[in-house]
């Protein structure tokens, strides 16, 4: 008996192991994607507004494809819509480099997995978010999320080093600058080949085994209520999704992509190390106060930040903000997974996803207009005020509702 729990706990550890490494391999893809997007669609002639156009296009397509998942994944294999993601991932660094027109790179970034964000969206997040909290008990579930984003944090890191690559083929190796962006898309493919072999060495999973007529019981008011604010939220991110911000430096402040690249690693560097002082906070104050008190000044800085006279002060602005804007990601992953039974958690994570994705791939396109305008920083602006607003509906909507280990910590008596 002691040797079957041994080799069980083995099992669940090697397991997590995995989906922490495939997290790390494509944050690496992502964190040079996002940066190199915008900056490939102006070299091949692409106007902002049509930009924006474009990563609206990606993020409605990857909520449909979450959506479409979210409610079918929980009745079958886990392991296989995990594989085929991944699959999906090396179709679309290999779509990318072939098109050059705007309405095919519309529909490849429609259909594939190059996402504007920074990470905490797309069709593997909800899996891989129900797979993890399948394996860990509800004390460590916090912790388990905060590593999870810790690890796709500082991989991003490493990929925003690796959009100056291009710059380096170009200066160094003869490349013109088209083809250096192309050969980064073939590295974000293989990327994704890597992600396929790693999902290969999962167990196979299915979350329900009873097959429930409704992939949503009884926390169904709970889960839409949440997923309507979180809608907000990411409306208000996707007028400063990282490609839009980083097309925002290059245009307003004439930003090189190397330079970029160095700014981008440093905010993915402070919001990595931002998610365990997120899982500290949350043990001491709680879920939804560690998401609404650190929010609200990264929205105050982002607001700072449009109206800078000058790129090192926009800069430092944003560096701050980066350190505290993504403290809410492990907590509102750990929060949805707290409120809602197990059988629900692979469609509640889907359900809260998928709105994020609609209404971020709203607001990419009305951006891409602002810009254009006299007042650049505009999208900056309009972000946080409406992040400030969810934050406060947040606040008044679930204060009262705790998660499992908040509830007990609140019934055990004090001496």
């Amino acid at each position: 008996m002691v040797a079957m729990s041994f080799d069980k706990t083995r099992s669940t550890r090697i397991d997590v192991a995995l989906l922490y490494i495939a997290r790390g391999v494509r944050g690496l893809g992502d964190g040079f994607a996002i940066i190199l997007l915008p900056a490939y669609l102006s070299a091949i002639g692409l106007s902002s507004s049509e930009i924006g156009i474009v990563l609206s296009a990606s993020l409605l397509g990857t909520a449909l494809l979450t959506l479409a998942v979210g409610f079918i994944a929980q009745r079958h294999d886990l392991r296989n819509y995990m594989l085929g993601g991944a699959l999906l991932m090396a179709c679309t660094g290999l779509a990318f480099p072939s098109a050059n027109v705007f309405a095919i790179i519309a529909i490849v970034a429609f259909i594939g997995t190059i996402n504007p964000s920074t990470g905490d969206l797309g069709v593997l997040v909800p899996m891989e978010h129900a797979m993890l909290a399948q394996h860990v008990p509800d004390d460590e579930r916090t912790r388990t999320f905060a590593r999870y984003s810790l690890i796709g944090a500082l991989s991003m890191a490493t990929g925003s080093l690796a959009a100056a690559l291009p710059d380096f083929m170009t200066f160094a190796a003869g490349f013109d600058e088209v083809t250096a962006f192309r050969i980064m898309f073939y590295v974000y493919a293989a990327l994704g080949l890597l992600c396929a072999a790693l999902y290969s060495r999962l167990p196979h999973a299915r979350m329900d085994e009873r097959r429930p007529s409704a992939p949503l019981g009884p926390s169904r008011k709970v889960v839409y209520k949440l997923a309507a604010l979180f809608s907000l939220d990411a409306f208000a991110g996707g007028f400063v999704v990282q490609s839009l911000l980083a097309l925002w430096l290059f245009e307003s402040f004439d930003m090189s992509l190397t330079a970029a690249s160095v700014f981008f690693f440093w905010t993915s560097v402070l919001s990595a190390f931002s998610y365990p002082v997120a899982a500290w906070l949350s043990n001491r104050f709680g879920l939804i106060n560690t998401m609404v008190f650190t929010h609200i000044p990264s929205s105050l800085f982002l607001i700072l930040a449009a109206c800078s006279p000058n790129l090192s002060l926009a800069l430092a602005l944003l560096l701050l903000r980066a350190a505290l804007s993504q403290m809410d990601v492990p907590t509102r992953t750990s929060y949805v997974m707290a409120v809602v039974t197990p059988e629900e958690r692979t469609a509640a994570a889907s359900v809260t996803a998928v709105p994020r994705s609609l209404a971020s791939s709203l607001s990419p396109a009305l951006a891409g207009a602002m810009l254009a305008t006299s007042f650049s920083g505009l999208p900056l602006m309009v972000c946080g005020v409406l992040k400030i607003a969810y934050d406060m509906g947040l606040l008044f909507s679930f204060r009262h509702m705790k998660p499992p280990e908040e509830r007990a910590c609140e019934s055990v008596p004090t001496k």
